[in-house]
């Protein structure tokens, strides 16, 4: 993720419900799904380390103030993203400072491996998408777009199944020790938490690799 965020304390039996829109996803990439009434495997580690850092307290107040700001969730934000630009979705980010925040930042990679970054309203419009134009692309990162490409769990459905941890605000591919999997950041009781979701499964486990 783009900043390192210390996991607050999760109860293994807290889930936070709340209604999920369909999404749909782009011509490129995997098919969309409505993951309602889907059986979603969530598997909680219990942490029972405290966010005792006041640079963690303010990175999760300003994601707390993103989430009001915006009425858009990560997966309606992609699919959103990818009606106006096809493709695959590799990333969403909830921006939380200055005049875009509220707004998702959605990376879009198309089938010629132009990569977009398209901005998304809080509203759910899209306001506009620029090419990425850094040719800075290795071959780590095309096997990481070849794997989120044929992912059965794009990230819209990533972020779908991590929202019964609390409001996704982040998205993004993780690539560790060679296996890939969705990073997913989310809020809740004034705590923020990572989770990987695997891209075959969907199944939801807490991310310890930043643990001390």
């Amino acid at each position: 993720m783009k900043r390192n965020i210390v996991i607050a304390t999760l109860t293994a039996t807290a889930l936070a419900g709340g209604t999920v829109a369909a999404f749909a996803a782009g011509d490129d990439g995997p098919a969309a799904r409505d993951r309602a009434g889907t059986n979603v495997r969530v598997v909680s580690d219990r942490d029972d380390d405290t966010a005792d850092s006041d640079d963690t307290a303010d990175d999760a107040s300003d994601d707390r103030t993103a989430v009001r700001s915006s009425a858009v969730t990560a997966a309606e934000a992609v699919a959103a993203a990818l009606r106006h630009t096809p493709g695959t979705a590799v990333s969403a980010e909830l921006e939380d400072d200055g005049a875009d925040a509220g707004t998702w930042g959605v990376e879009v990679v198309r089938g010629d491996g132009a990569e977009y970054d398209v901005k998304v309203s809080g509203t759910g419009k899209v306001l506009g998408a620029q090419r990425d134009t850094d040719d800075d692309n290795d071959s780590d990162d095309r096997a990481e777009f070849a794997a989120l490409k044929g992912a059965k769990f794009d990230a819209g459905e990533a972020a779908v199944a991590a929202a019964a941890k609390g409001t996704v605000t982040e998205v993004g591919a993780d690539d560790e020790n060679g296996a890939v999997a969705w990073s997913v950041e989310t809020v809740k009781d004034g705590g923020a938490s990572e989770w990987k979701v695997a891209l075959d499964t969907g199944k939801v486990t807490q991310d310890h690799s930043d643990d001390d």
